[in-house]
């Protein structure tokens, strides 16, 4: 049998480079989608536990920039946020023409108490990177 032929994924047609700055941290292509993962800077605790920023609770602010064309993108991830952080990051985003689709908790016991806002848009790929900057300021998240 013959094995089928790699696929290389497709290119990530934006303007990474800009991308990184305005986000703060260097993203990396996967499958045709540049993402990042900016960790919070605050420690946070389940149970009494140290949780870290990277792993498999997601603390990390996940956002996804997928070309649409002509220096857009369509935008998505999910921010993690403290509670008196909601609001100032649902006013910068609203600002910004990003969509928030959905702000939920995971956990029961963790400290500070964490939400999880889901978000969304679809425009000039840069623009959107500044929203997401305006709102990811309003949080304690990391930034090169």
């Amino acid at each position: 049998l013959a094995m089928p032929a790699a696929t290389t994924p497709p290119a990530v047609d934006l303007d990474t480079a800009q991308l990184d700055q305005i986000i703060g941290v260097k993203g990396q292509p996967n499958g045709g989608v540049y993402q990042f993962a900016v960790p919070r800077r605050d420690p946070v605790t389940e149970n009494g536990m140290p949780l870290s920023p990277a792993g498999p609770l997601g603390l990390a602010n996940g956002i996804g920039f997928q070309p649409t064309g002509n220096g857009k993108a369509a935008i998505t991830g999910d921010l993690v946020l403290t509670g008196d952080e909601v609001n100032p990051v649902v006013k910068a985003l609203r600002e910004n023409g990003i969509d928030v689709t959905a702000i939920h908790s995971h956990m029961l016991d963790e400290q500070p108490r964490l939400f999880f806002l889901h978000f969304w848009a679809n425009d000039d790929a840069l623009k959107l990177a500044r929203g997401l900057r305006a709102a990811l300021d309003k949080t304690a998240t990391a930034k090169s």
